[in-house]
């Protein structure tokens, strides 16, 4: 279960990662010119990529994750600790609470946030079947 742990962390490190240095892009430089909900909604399609290679690099990482239960609860880790980490700086930087943090959210690109995150928490598993097929190939040759 350690492995489990251990790749839901560094799955939400990558993530989380990836999507602070782009929000040092996108608020200054971004939001100023388009407005914060293009912005963020610019900014989803960079993060699924980041999302699905990030899901496959935890798969060859950790090799004892690689079945359906294990890959599910590394996701959904990772998924609590990214929405812990952001509530939290939320709180700090921003000096909101929770509830302020979640209703500020624009709808729109809040709404496209929230299937990003399922996508994000589920990404091990869609990924596992691919990487399996993948690992068999290069047994083979």
């Amino acid at each position: 279960m350690s492995k489990v742990i251990q790749a839901g962390l560094a799955y939400a490190v990558i993530v989380l990662g990836a999507g602070f240095l782009l929000g040092l892009l996108r608020v200054p430089l971004v939001v100023p010119r388009i407005g914060e909900r293009w912005a963020e909604l610019a900014e989803m399609p960079i993060m699924a990529v980041v999302i699905y290679l990030a899901a496959g690099h935890i798969l060859r990482r950790f090799p004892a994750i690689c079945s359906p239960i294990r890959s599910l609860i590394t996701g959904g880790l990772a998924l609590v600790l990214v929405i812990a980490a952001e509530l939290t700086l939320a709180m700090i930087l921003q000096e909101r609470s929770i509830a302020q943090s979640i209703s500020s959210r624009d709808q729109v690109s809040g709404s496209v946030y929230m299937v990003m995150l399922f996508v994000f928490a589920a990404m091990p598993r869609l990924r596992l079947s691919r990487h399996q097929a993948f690992a068999s190939q290069e047994h083979v040759a």
